[in-house]
């Protein structure tokens, strides 16, 4: 079994890639089932709509995960509590609106749980993250509650999202990070059989700065009539990762990067 996982969607220029390819690129790659962060998706590069989620699951979304602008877009907050596809981090403090888990069952009857997970270093104020993970493993067990588990964990620094792929090394079939927009050329299958990669990357513009205009954001840096930050708008790169999955120990046969059209289809 074949699992995508997409990096955070930036603005249009993402979205339309997303829902112009997807489901080419399924049939392709001979994809069975396909994850998103979605919480860049929306035209002001923060946030993601009811409308952007009904746009995505159509052109073959499985799952969305999102992270630290997941509120940005107000009509989210009711939206989040009736659909179950759509998640949040699972360690935002409590009470939030919808979850961080859920488990989802294919057309072939195999059983997928999809974690959300957000760092806490340079990142808005959450539950310490390890502390939920492990409370999340004392509950929930591969091969007994699910046949594969996929983590996406939203941080923005290395070395803690390294250390939460080999916390969850054996436990689950792919813990894969998001947030930074840059994929990293680290995909390999764990000592124990989990699939990770640092950061998926971004589904946007890569003649950008991390999916924004890059003009303006040399003119924020340089302190010029700089305006608030939007998306860039050229041909997007769909990047993310794709793990063959063992159902029978529910780990990782083989794991590697996945980058399609724009700037990067050329390195």
């Amino acid at each position: 079994m074949k699992i995508l996982f997409l990096g955070d969607i930036v603005g249009i220029s993402g979205c339309s890639k997303i829902m112009n390819t997807l489901l080419d690129q399924r049939k392709l790659n001979k994809i069975d089932f396909v994850i998103v962060n979605a919480e860049n998706a929306d035209e002001t590069g923060v946030g993601l709509t009811k409308e952007i989620c009904k746009d995505l699951f159509k052109c073959g979304v499985d799952v969305i995960t999102t992270g630290n602008h997941v509120w940005d877009q107000k009509d989210i907050m009711s939206y989040i509590d009736k659909e179950n596809r759509l998640l949040r981090p699972k360690n935002l403090f409590e009470p939030a609106p919808g979850k961080g888990f859920e488990i989802f069952t294919t057309s072939q009857d195999i059983k997928i749980g999809v974690l959300n997970l957000m760092g806490n270093v340079f990142m808005k104020k959450c539950d310490d993250v390890f502390e939920t993970a492990k409370k999340f493993m004392s509950k929930y067990k591969l091969k007994q509650d699910y046949d594969l588990l996929v983590v996406d964990f939203h941080g923005e620094i290395t070395s803690e999202k390294n250390a939460m792929g080999h916390y969850f090394d054996g436990k689950a079939t792919l813990l894969v990070g998001t947030h930074t927009h840059v994929p990293t050329n680290d995909a390999r299958v764990l000592n124990n059989g989990t699939a990770y990669q640092t950061d998926a990357g971004m589904c946007g513009d890569y003649d950008s700065v991390i999916g924004m205009n890059k003009d303006n954001s040399l003119n924020r840096f340089m302190k010029k009539n700089s305006v608030k930050h939007y998306p860039a708008k050229g041909e997007a790169t769909l990047s993310g990762v794709i793990v063959d999955c063992n159902i029978k120990t529910g780990l990782a046969d083989k794991v590697y990067s996945y980058i399609f059209g724009g700037q990067l289809s050329n390195k």
